[in-house]
């Protein structure tokens, strides 16, 4: 064997995925608050950077104005996966990347996080001035569905010792407000009768609000909703104990074992459907957070279609200083002015990748507007079929991009504040080799001819796919059956025997 060492040169492509192409892609798929949240982080490290009073959507007083673009808005759409990164000579440390604030119509301004204006509350006098003392931002923390139960375990039971003993074993509850699996091991490991851990949780079962909560499963939720109600009767007791047959709407069969009549069921199930099933979803950890839509959709001034405009709500806007600005160069010690300029560096990458994202969103958004617009006008049965690859093609991005650009985004348009991801649905081809329909648009169809049936003419799912093929949409029976249940509706058999029901009632 031999074995030498040689040098050999070699030329190859490869893509490099420098810092800067990083925060690109990042900044580009950032929501609104993770968005703000960074950049104060930055703010914090770089003396530079200084994110502007009204940053996040505070308005300000010229709130009315149109966009303005910035002065690279007439450059092409960069893409971040294919683009080199961009220069860092030539950006004005006053580059403008919004205006002030951008007109509203009366519903994006509905749909978006209110603008209160500061009432002056919660300011103490001082020798210097007023100081805020920040009590009037304090607010409780959103309890959690374990602490509600405590609570209510705490208000039922007043006994110091049974209170102890009800909280080791009924304070853990399901999302739904029912009581979590294995209890019967905690009422063994705690030597406690079955008697006296039953009568225990009926004592709170019955005090307990919201109604429902502590059971152990649908049927005990219900019964004790209905004995609140005063409506809890031996009937309703064996329709509870036979649900599956209640959901099959098997009328005849709960006829038979209840020895009332399938009109009478039927009322039951009526008065069952307006308890609620679970009644801890409300009390979940989860707050609810607004959402503030990054693109307001209007007509157009001609009234003739419709344009999409950035929300300067949701675009934090950057003020970069000189490093002259903090400190002469004749003051700056060894190595100042070096960090200095690597602050600027850094703050005008960061102020151009701003200005990139803002025009990227606002060039999705108006394709999606463009392409969309017979939803605007008709709702979602003017929804067109559209994928991610589509708006990519169009455009000249990458697939991916438009994906991040679209996750978390939201559009306010007349017909409500929308994801952007609600408009991209799967094309469904046409009977006769025409255009083809949405999805979303099939299942709203479906919706409505199952919503028109009569006692007498209830469509069967070979009944719905003929009637949309008649109408153009070619749709096999099981897509119509995925269709019907993701829209929770029953089968045709169980709808006949609930019509049927309902008119022996009427009679």
């Amino acid at each position: 064997m031999n074995l030498s060492v040689n040098l050999q040169m070699r030329q190859s492509q490869s893509l490099v995925m420098t810092p800067q192409l990083l925060q690109s892609i990042r900044l580009l798929q950032f929501q609104h608050t993770e968005l703000q949240a960074f950049l104060e982080r930055e703010a914090e490290g770089n003396p530079l950077i200084e994110l502007e009073p009204d940053a996040g959507g505070t308005g300000g007083p010229d709130a009315g104005e149109a966009f303005a673009p910035s002065p690279l808005a007439d450059a092409p759409l960069a893409d971040p996966l294919s683009a080199d990164p961009l220069p860092l000579t030539g950006v004005s440390d006053d580059a403008a990347v919004f205006a002030e604030a951008a007109e509203r119509t009366g519903d994006g301004e509905d749909r978006a996080s209110p603008d209160f204006p500061f009432s002056g509350e919660g300011l103490v006098v001082s020798q210097g001035g007023f100081e805020d003392d920040g009590t009037d931002r304090l607010r409780e923390a959103p309890r959690s569905l374990r602490d509600h139960a405590l609570g209510e375990i705490a208000e039922i039971i007043r006994d110091v010792s049974e209170r102890a003993l009800a909280e080791a074993l009924f304070c853990d509850l399901t999302d739904a407000g029912y009581l979590s699996e294995g209890l019967d091991d905690r009422i063994g490991e705690l030597g406690l009768a079955r008697e006296a851990a039953e009568a225990l949780l009926a004592r709170i079962q019955a005090e307990a609000e919201p109604a429902g909560l502590f059971a152990r499963d649908l049927a005990e939720c219900l019964a004790i909703q209905l004995k609140r109600l005063g409506r809890f009767d031996p009937v309703i007791a064996c329709v509870l104990a036979h649900l599956p047959l209640l959901a099959r709407r098997d009328f005849a069969a709960l006829a038979k074992l209840t020895g009332e009549s399938e009109a009478e069921i039927a009322d039951m199930l009526r008065e069952i459907r307006a308890l609620d099933p679970r009644p801890g979803s409300g009390l979940a950890d989860n707050e609810a957070t607004p959402v503030t839509p990054d693109i307001v959709v209007r007509e157009d001034a001609s009234g003739a279609g419709w344009q999409a405009e950035l929300n300067p709500a949701a675009f934090p806007r950057l003020r970069v200083h000189a490093p002259a600005s903090l400190a002469p160069a004749a003051r700056l010690r060894a190595g100042e002015d070096g960090f200095l300029n690597t602050c600027q560096q850094s703050a005008q990458w960061l102020q151009r990748s701003l200005e990139q994202r803002a025009r990227t969103i606002l060039n999705v958004a108006g394709e999606i507007v463009r392409r969309q617009d017979g939803f605007f006008a008709k709702g979602v049965a003017g929804l067109k079929p559209m994928t991610l690859m589509d708006i990519a093609e169009a455009l000249g991005l990458h697939e991916s991009t438009v994906s991040r650009v679209t996750s978390g985004k939201f559009m306010a348009t007349p017909r409500g504040t929308l994801e952007m991801k609600f408009f991209f649905t799967v094309a469904i081809a046409a009977s006769g080799g025409g255009e083809a329909h949405s999805a979303e648009s099939v299942k709203l169809r479906i919706g409505q001819l199952i919503g028109a049936e009569t006692a007498d003419s209830v469509l069967s799912d070979d009944d719905i796919a003929a009637r949309l093929k008649g109408e153009g949409v070619e749709l096999a029976r099981r897509t119509v059956a995925k269709y019907r249940e993701a829209l929770g509706l029953p089968s045709s058999v169980q709808r006949r025997r609930e019509r049927n029901a309902r008119r022996a009632a009427a009679e």
